[in-house]
């Protein structure tokens, strides 16, 4: 035996009420589509025909708030009511045009629905525009219910529904409230919506999309076009304004460039309409995951809502106008680049740190913006695009303090360093030769020594001593020296290290304040056999007067010291983090520099 499914209007309006539409306003989204289909629809037959919505709004003192809304669109037969509003999920767009609409907003049969979530009662007169047929009236109830009948009297075409303020939902027939969600929900539909109550008539979409309006300047398009953008986000300074278009869809709008750092964390939403009518203002499926750095509001004609009509069904369609979308923005910041560089500048300035973060996972945006992202380097900061066009190769190391260690003496001996120790830095030109061509070398500080150029030997001799003494006084601190000319010659010493040698460093530092437990497991790690590398190397610069005075100093106590206090100060140029052993070198320096000119002073004044 077979059986029909039963319905439970109450449950069904319940789970529209609260599943399935963000909140009760959205009956007059579904009103004013309703009436902007039926006009539409009527224009099919009469291409000439002008639509008018008309709205009006009765609050009379001690009565319960009602609604009227009219339209002058194609109308219903007796047949047809009967069938489309009476039937829940069957529409008359699609019947009329197959299982997929195209001119029509709605299609899924249920937003008559929506009105009782603020009316107990829901009343239809409708007069065909296709047929002579009588003008009926249709009153249904939530249980339900419903009647048809005839009317004695004739109507023009098109149709009306009233409806009359459940408890509770009285707010919704407010006439501000009625007259903002109308701006809100159908400002750019192309009929007027006009909005009576008493004796003031006003327009809510007299101004429709600014996008599609003739004006006498660009400047003046760019100023209606951002003042549109401040009124819609409430966001009081945009940096841009961007015109949006996509054939697949057939999308228009404007993207805004956002004056803020935006979170590539954060969800990307947008407002888009539907055939003019707002569809949804947290729409995240429009646009390319890269466009984070702006908030659009576009219009689409031809792609699919969702049943709850609040966002687009994803498929082919939309993923195409995605990609065009995605087009109109690369090409924005190409040209942003190539006319008004100080803007591009300023867009970097502020998203940069999600343009990297984004460059380093897709390889196309890579390559469009790469030459635009800022790097600081040891001749200052510069773009990746002027680095190269200076220096064949790119040289970087990848962490801060490593580029500080260098920075000086790779200046001074012509060498152009990019710093890659900020956040995405070094991923990003480790891909440099991978994805636009450009030789990348990754360079080791204790390497940049070998480019010093070599003592006489002559010079060798002279500073034979000093090294001895210089030997006995690092190797407690796993630290080789040697003796090279380099520039700047204001520098006394260069300390570099490898990246074991940091390792062995910061494990002996974590040593230091480690409890017993973890100091027996960082000891069982330091016992790991050390190559070659993992000493660190101080290069004193005979091109230093202090160090070649030092090759003369025959006092072992003072150019002990002297060795101590060279050590520490490029350790501390370095922004190395001193050891505790260090840092008692370094108290135990200062107080005997002041104890030496104590003892200086007291000598001078008993002479």
């Amino acid at each position: 035996m077979e059986h029909k499914f039963q319905i439970n209007l109450r449950g069904i309006i319940d789970l529209l009420s609260h599943h399935l539409y963000s909140g009760p306003e959205v009956f007059v989204r579904e009103l004013l589509q309703n009436a902007t289909d039926a006009i539409r629809a009527r224009t099919k037959i009469d291409p000439a025909h002008a639509g008018d919505i008309h709205i009006e709004i009765h609050q009379a003192p001690g009565k319960t708030p009602s609604l009227v809304i009219s339209e002058n669109g194609i109308g219903l037969t007796p047949d047809e009511v009967h069938t489309f509003l009476s039937t829940i999920g069957l529409s008359s767009k699609r019947a009329a045009e197959g299982e997929r609409p195209t001119d029509f907003i709605g299609q899924f049969g249920i937003g008559i629905l929506s009105c009782f979530v603020v009316s107990d009662s829901i009343v239809v007169y409708s007069k065909s525009a296709k047929e002579k047929t009588p003008a009926v009236e249709w009153r249904a109830k939530p249980d339900g219910t419903y009647t048809i009948r005839e009317l004695d009297r004739d109507l023009d075409p098109g149709t009306q529904v009233w409806l009359t303020a459940k408890v509770g939902c009285e707010e919704h027939f407010a006439p501000d409230r009625v007259r903002d969600l109308c701006r809100h929900y159908g400002g750019l539909l192309p009929y007027p919506i006009r909005i009576t109550s008493g004796k003031v008539t006003v327009v809510a979409n007299e101004h429709g999309a600014p996008w599609r309006q003739e004006y006498r300047s660009e400047r003046e398009r760019t100023r209606a076009l951002m003042d549109f953008g401040r009124e819609t986000f409430d966001v009081p300074n945009f940096l841009d304004a961007i015109p949006l278009r996509a054939k697949s869809g057939d999308v228009d709008g404007v993207a805004y460039v956002l004056p803020y750092a935006a979170s590539l964390a954060a969800k990307r939403t947008h407002r888009v309409y539907l055939k003019n009518m707002l569809l949804s203002e947290t729409a995240e499926n429009l646009l390319p995951d890269w466009t984070f750095f702006v908030k659009a509001v576009v219009n689409a004609n031809d792609l699919r809502p969702t049943a709850a009509r609040e966002s687009f069904y994803e498929d082919d369609r939309l993923a195409a106008a995605r990609d065009e979308l995605g087009v109109c923005l690369r090409r924005y910041l190409v040209e942003l680049a190539e006319k008004d560089p100080r803007k591009l500048d300023r867009l970097i300035a502020l998203h940069g740190l999600a343009i990297k973060a984004l460059a380093t996972q897709d390889e196309d945006f890579y390559k469009m913006v790469i030459d635009w992202l800022p790097f600081e380097t040891s001749e200052g900061e510069m773009t990746f695009g002027e680095y190269r066009k200076q220096h064949d190769v790119v040289r970087y190391v990848p962490t801060v303090d490593q580029f500080r260690q260098v920075a000086r003496v790779a200046q001074a001996h012509g060498l152009a360093v990019v710093n890659a120790g900020y956040t995405y830095d070094a991923e990003l030109l480790a891909r440099a030769e991978e994805l636009v061509g450009v030789p990348t070398e990754k360079l080791d500080p204790s390497t940049l020594t070998h480019t010093f150029d070599e003592l006489s030997l002559p010079e060798q001799e002279q500073t034979a001593e000093f090294l001895r003494a210089a030997e006995t006084v690092l190797k407690p601190f796993r630290c080789e020296p040697e003796v090279k000319k380099y520039r700047p010659k204001e520098l006394p010493a260069l300390y570099t290290t490898t990246g074991e040698g940091r390792f062995f460093r910061s494990l002996e530092q974590s040593k230091e304040i480690a409890n017993p437990l973890w100091s027996g497991v960082l000891d069982n790690l330091s016992k790991k056999e050390r190559t070659p590398s993992a000493f660190a190397q101080l290069c004193f610069n005979f091109e230093n007067a202090l160090v070649r005075r030092l090759t003369t100093v025959r006092d072992r106590a003072v150019l002990h010291r002297s060795i101590q206090m060279l050590y520490l100060q490029s350790l501390l140029l370095g922004h190395h983090p001193l050891s505790g052993k260090e840092m008692q070198l370094l108290n135990d320096g200062l107080l005997a520099l002041i104890e030496w000119g104590i003892g200086l002073q007291t000598g001078g004044e008993k002479e």
